[in-house]
């Protein structure tokens, strides 16, 4: 392809990042297709995009598209046919709810979560990718705010290691841990002698994420004074719907059916309940073999503690009681059980406590907390003024799975 050295560097004065046609954002999609798709054929991994951009959390520019565009280029190089011009790469942003708690005050803003940053193979090595990233976050400062509305951080989650997004954008990354549990009932514990679980439905969830965000509200106000800032997006239910409404897709194409479990809850008095929301990725692509499909907790909530501080993963008191632990045990082996009946491979959950990664080595005695560095590193670029490193001065309050995008 002649026309490649032709193309200009990153670096160019003549890029800028614009939002696609319909064409372009086509264009991407087949391309990114060959990496992104996981189970799916190509033709039902357009039709998942196009359904996942419908949802109540994406609908009236809740996702925004961009791509990188040389300006001087007047059609699409590698289709000279094409009206579109040639992204040479792209990205998408999801607009979220969020809290940040500074100086004493609680803050409503909203954060902006980056996914699906693309660069096709034959245009890599040119720093477009670098470039993007960089106008990425400066535009996202001011993307749909107002005089209402604020936008201090944004957040994404990196496949290419902790350095990248850090040194072409700013994006610090966090800690991003794990415990994972094998699917199927556990043959370590006998969990007809722990609390009940009962399963949760999509009608249970508004009220229960409600309820969530309240509590993530109360321990915000309660933080004492000086103390770091601390962010978090707020589990909404549109959010959980947005993933759900993933896997429904999946699930559909690969099994002829939707999954309807979306969690599992322990306990019936109110402010005393545990529950966690979860949802199911398939990445192989026979429906037979569970190799590397898992299902992943979404959210825990433990709805009885509300105190400051509890929801930060960093946090090392040990106030979790017995009955916490039994309650977050019986939750996690409904979850291998759901895990089971939908081939997957394993549940995991992401940045746990230490009484959930206890409640894990009970169903599975090997399980450990790893931290990871290379895959869905949590990272955040703080927009506001602020002294010192982000990550080791701001506490990303509930930093679990639901926040990926």
């Amino acid at each position: 392809m002649a026309f490649l050295n032709n193309l200009p560097d990153g670096a160019s004065a003549g890029l800028a990042l614009v939002h696609p046609t319909a064409d372009e954002k086509l264009h991407q999609f087949k391309l990114n297709g060959n990496e992104w798709r996981g189970a799916l054929s190509h033709e039902a991994y357009l039709r998942r995009e196009h359904t996942l951009s419908n949802q109540a959390l994406t609908r009236d520019n809740g996702i925004t598209y961009w791509i990188l565009i040389d300006t001087a280029a007047t059609q699409n190089a590698l289709d000279p046919k094409s009206p579109s011009r040639l992204p040479l790469a792209s990205c998408e942003t999801y607009r979220k709810k969020a809290l940040v708690w500074r100086d004493g005050k609680v803050q409503d803003t909203i954060c902006h979560g980056i996914g699906s940053v693309f660069c096709a193979p034959q245009l890599r090595g040119r720093r477009y990718g670098q470039r993007m990233m960089q106008e990425v976050g400066q535009v996202l400062k001011t993307h749909q705010v107002g005089r209402d509305r604020e936008c201090l951080f944004s957040v994404l989650y990196s496949d290419i290691g902790k350095n990248f997004y850090a040194k072409y954008g700013g994006w610090e990354p966090f800690t991003s841990s794990h415990v994972s549990i094998p699917a199927g009932d556990s043959k370590h514990v006998n969990t007809g002698a722990t609390p009940i679980a009962r399963p949760l439905y999509a009608g249970d969830l508004a009220e229960l994420c409600a309820i969530d965000e309240t509590l993530i509200r109360k321990g915000f106000e309660a933080r004492p004074r000086g103390s770091n800032v601390a962010v978090a997006l707020i589990p909404d239910v549109e959010t959980m719907q947005w993933h759900h409404a993933r896997e429904e897709f999946v699930g559909a194409e690969l099994h002829g059916k939707e999954p309807k479990v979306k969690g599992a809850i322990v306990g019936e008095v109110i402010g005393k309940r545990v529950w966690m929301y979860w949802t199911r990725v398939w990445y192989n692509g026979n429906p037979q073999e569970t190799k590397g499909n898992t299902l992943y907790v979404l959210r825990l909530v433990v709805e009885g503690r509300v105190q400051a501080g509890w929801h930060s993963s960093n946090d090392k008191q040990e106030y979790d009681s017995d009955q916490e632990q039994e309650a977050i045990m019986s939750l996690l082996a409904m979850a291998q059980r759901e895990a089971e009946e939908w081939k997957m491979e394993q549940v995991e959950v992401w940045n746990p406590s230490p009484v959930t990664v206890e409640a894990a080595r009970r169903l599975h005695p090997t399980a450990e907390r790893e931290d990871r560095e290379e895959e869905s590193i949590a990272s955040l670029k703080w927009y506001a003024e602020h002294e010192g490193p982000v990550a080791s001065s701001i506490d990303w309050v509930c930093n679990e799975k639901y926040g990926w995008c």
